[in-house]
């Protein structure tokens, strides 16, 4: 099934792009806009900002819609989140989106990264918010409280996709401890705030992904993004429905009706697309 015309890169500027590609090279630092082959990363790039991608870059978990690779994970690098704050000093961002692959491998997760990471952004950066994008932590409470104790202005987990396609798609994770994570989150600091994602075109029903929404409403959930699934090659899960620009705006007006505070739907939508804009 081939893409809709309503489904295309935007103009961008390809001298700003090569710039921060090059900055990110110098810093050996990984980003989600690559390894993922998000289709915004011209757009985004061009306008001097990527989201960094902690802990290697490689996943052990194999969900079936995601380009990044698995493999044997590398130890984790203590210098890492240092060169996370330089890059983002250098481009001069106010917002930092960090997130990471999933490292079932550590006993935490990944959470002491995070942290550091946090740290080492805002000493370096002034006024800067920044926003996490994490795994289920394998369900530890003690590494998300870690993770939520350092004050991030946004918590990001992304559901992903709807309950009956979840054990299919994310055969390493769990529906349930995904929901139970945003939950904990805001019963460890009623105050943070909260977000996750969807996509859309896996097969889901309208039904369906409208449930998910209210699953993360129970969950406390403030935030939501939903974005066109778009098979990163022949290996992953098809693509099975391509949404049209209206039928988001629909998602999007029923996203707000159940009461979500900021929502963003569109083809190309990603959790952290324009991920700034969101007050």
């Amino acid at each position: 099934m081939n893409p809709p015309a309503w489904i295309k890169i935007k103009a961008f500027d390809r001298i700003k792009y090569s710039r921060t590609l090059d900055l990110i090279g110098t810093h050996r630092l990984n980003t989600v806009c690559v390894s993922g082959n998000c289709p915004n990363r011209y757009e985004c790039f061009s306008r001097g900002t990527a989201t960094f991608l902690i802990l290697g870059n490689a996943c052990t978990r194999h969900c079936l819609y995601c380009n990044i690779s698995g493999g044997e994970p590398a130890p984790a690098d203590p210098e890492e989140p240092a060169r996370i704050a330089s890059a983002a000093q250098a481009l001069g961002l106010r917002y930092v989106v960090v997130t990471a692959v999933s490292r079932d491998d550590l006993s935490d997760g990944g959470a002491g990264q995070f942290v550091k990471t946090v740290d080492e952004i805002r000493k370096s950066v002034r006024d800067v918010r920044v926003e996490l994008l994490i795994s289920d932590l394998n369900g530890n409470e003690s590494a998300l409280k870690d993770i939520v104790e350092a004050k991030p202005d946004v918590l990001n987990h992304n559901l992903e996709t709807a309950r009956r396609l979840f054990p299919v798609l994310r055969p390493q994770g769990d529906y349930k401890r995904s929901l139970a994570l945003l939950s904990l989150a805001k019963k460890q600091d009623p105050a943070i705030r909260t977000k996750s994602g969807l996509m859309a075109g896996l097969g889901e029903s309208r039904g369906e992904l409208i449930g998910a929404m209210k699953d993360l409403r129970v969950a406390g959930c403030d935030d939501l993004t939903i974005g066109q699934y778009l098979r990163p090659s022949k290996a992953h899960a098809p693509v099975k429905k391509y949404y049209r620009p209206a039928e988001f705006a629909a998602l999007a007006d029923h996203a707000r009706v159940l009461g979500f505070k900021n929502v963003s739907a569109g083809p190309l939508v990603r959790s952290s697309y324009h991920a700034h804009a969101f007050t």
